[in-house]
């Protein structure tokens, strides 16, 4: 062993050792380098990167929805409102099991299998860690039932939220609409539009009627609190808010006491009815029967309740005052009459003699008129008193499909009225470009004649037939109906403004007063169609009747209500303003198939005695007349 050691180089080992180490602190030099860069690279370079993402796991941006703006009636009465409702809410990624918890949830708050249902529905388009409701308007007794088992349901909460009301039901629907929950085609068009950051935390928008005309105005400007939350998702404490800005309220012209009134004497009747003021355009009334309840669409309708609505031969969901489409029938006359002596066809003392019938020259074809005897010799004035069809006959004749097609566009027929709801629908004028590409025939003489008496292809909504009586009571000057009275901004009420059009013909022609004199003969002169109607009437008031076929007569038959289907019976109309001398009442009405109780002129007459009088005690026969077409043209 001595011999060995006496052989080891003790400076080489000391040499390699010093080396080794050499290397070893180098390394130690440079690792700590690298960490020193890195550590550097993270704190300072990367301090804003960081400390944002840090940020986002401990802050978070909650949205608080804006409060809804409340619709009101002209006289301040609230139409659509917002009360607290409260719902039960579930976070899937909190609970162990959802189908057990949504079992268990069953006999706590009575949770339904449609509940059940739209929850799936809702959870297979929601974001991760989202709180989804399971069941809404829970009553007191389920929030409290709740309460006491909330242990239980760990990731389950009730909330309260604002959730919209229509305190006067189905009164309003076709008018005010709803508000429903958000779904994909919104999502979608919100985004198109660059708002969808705007209901960030809103769970419904506007579907139908001003709710969705006005959802801009009504909506409001969502605001947000910035939160400190803690490892679990739980607030610990509020860093900031922006407070939400409210929705604008509205004024609309509607008299909520007229609309209800009218409804009830339309009960039981597929009817519309518009009433207006022709000074400013503003609907007082706008009726649309049947209706249904818009509040079962808030949270949700059931397929239940929707197939009923969907399957109702009544068909209530279409709203009959700008959907509807019927011929306008006579109620046309008078323009009839102002556009063929603006257009110099006629004067004020052509005359035409009426055997019962008008027959097209170079033809054999004869047109009857609803007097079967006819009414002799014919001016302009009789024949609207009279609603004589064999001179608007000879009017259509004369005037030609193309001139009558420019005049009734001028008083807005085939177009849409600009009135401020989604939901309408433009009727047709007929044209000869129209026929050939429905039916890819030309144009006949013998279709211009019908359209002389509102019939033939002609269609026309309520809303239409009450804009063309506020552009004749003005003497050409357009009226656009409108709903919005005025938006409260900042605390002041903003009016709405009319928009101006160009009038319709020479305001000043003088040919207005003779087409308003005949509506006042048809109210007043002992043979005017209505005079029967508002003989005995306080007030001075001009009407024109109408009566638009469903169901074709033979040649020598006589229509009789009695023996034909109800859905068959001709629908009855009716146009009247009032007072005659300083018109602030126009009111347009339809009744389908004749109604189901009295005459379209008694309600007439009972509708103007209640905004003219405030009477509402006017006696109503039991049923309509229904025994001749020739009653009530």
């Amino acid at each position: 062993m001595k011999l060995q050691n006496s052989f080891r180089d003790y400076t080489a080992e000391s040499a390699l050792f010093v080396r080794r180490a050499l290397v070893a602190f180098i390394g130690i030099l440079l690792l700590t380098g690298v960490l020193i860069a890195n550590l550097y690279n993270l704190q300072i370079v990367r301090f804003n990167d960081y400390q944002t993402r840090s940020n986002e796991n401990r802050i978070k941006l909650v949205p608080i929805p804006p409060s809804r703006g409340i619709i009101y009636d002209r006289n301040g009465t609230p139409l659509a409102l917002n009360r607290t409702i409260y719902q039960i809410e579930m976070m899937p990624e909190k609970v162990d099991n959802v189908q057990d918890t949504l079992e268990a949830l069953r006999p706590v708050v009575d949770l339904t299998d449609d509940d059940i249902a739209n929850f799936k529905k809702e959870r297979s388009r929601s974001h991760r860690f989202t709180s989804i409701a399971v069941k809404t308007n829970l009553t007191e007794v389920q929030v409290a039932r709740f309460a006491v088992n909330q242990y239980r349901f760990p990731g389950v909460e009730v909330k309260g939220y604002k959730r919209r009301y229509y305190p006067y039901g189905s009164a309003l629907t076709h008018v005010i609409g709803y508000v429903s929950k958000i779904n994909d085609k919104d999502v979608e068009r919100l985004d198109k539009e660059g708002k969808l950051a705007n209901y960030a935390s809103t769970h419904d928008i506007g579907k139908l009627g001003i709710e969705r005309y006005y959802e801009d105005v009504l909506h409001g400007q969502t605001g947000y609190e910035e939160v400190e939350v803690n490892n679990r998702g739980r607030v610990i404490r509020q860093l900031k808010e922006v407070p939400p800005q409210a929705g604008h309220d509205i004024y609309l012209t509607l008299d909520l006491k007229l609309q209800t009134y009218i409804e009830t004497l339309l009960a039981g009747s597929r009817a519309a009815v518009v009433v207006t003021d022709p000074r400013t355009g503003g609907i007082l009334a706008l009726v649309s029967m049947p209706s249904y309840n818009p509040n079962l669409f808030v949270d949700g309708i059931s397929s239940k309740d929707y197939s009923g609505l969907l399957s109702d031969p009544n068909t209530p969901l279409i709203n009959r005052a700008t959907q509807g489409v019927y011929p306008p029938a006579s109620t046309v006359k008078p323009y009839m009459a102002v556009s063929a002596l603006s257009a110099g066809v006629i004067t004020r003392n052509t005359s035409l003699f009426d055997p019962g019938w008008w027959q097209l020259p170079g033809s054999e074809k004869r047109y009857r008129d609803w007097k079967k005897w006819g009414h002799g010799r014919l001016n302009v004035t009789k024949s609207l008193e009279e609603s004589a069809d064999t001179f608007f006959y000879q009017v259509a004749y004369d005037m030609g499909i193309d001139r009558i097609g420019e005049w009734m566009s001028k008083f807005g027929y085939g177009h849409l009225t600009g009135i401020d709801l989604s939901e309408e629908r433009a009727g047709n004028m007929p044209t000869r470009e129209w026929k050939l590409k429905r039916f890819k025939k030309p144009w006949y003489q013998g279709d211009t004649i019908p359209v002389g008496i509102g019939q033939g292809y002609w269609t026309a909504t309520p809303i239409q037939m009450s804009k063309a009586m506020m552009i004749l009571i003005n003497d050409g000057i357009v009226r656009v109906p409108h709903l919005l009275m005025s938006t409260t901004e900042n605390g002041k009420q903003v009016p709405w403004q009319q928009p101006t059009e160009a009038p319709v013909g020479d305001i000043h022609s003088g040919y207005w007063e003779i087409a308003k004199d005949g509506m006042y003969g048809v109210a007043n002169r002992p043979n005017g169609t209505a005079h029967k109607y508002f003989a005995n009437a306080p007030y001075k008031v001009a009407a024109k009747s109408g009566t638009a076929q469903v169901f074709g007569l033979k040649a020598n038959e006589t229509y009789n209500a009695h023996k034909i289907a109800e859905r068959l019976r001709d629908h009855k109309l009716m146009t009247a303003f009032a007072p005659y001398d300083n018109p602030q009442f126009t009111v347009t009405m339809i009744l389908e198939n004749g109604g189901a109780g009295p005459a379209v002129g008694t309600i007439m007459r009972q509708i103007l005695d209640h905004v003219m009088l405030g009477d509402n005690n006017t006696v109503l026969p039991s049923e309509a007349p229904a025994t001749s077409a020739a009653e009530d043209q």
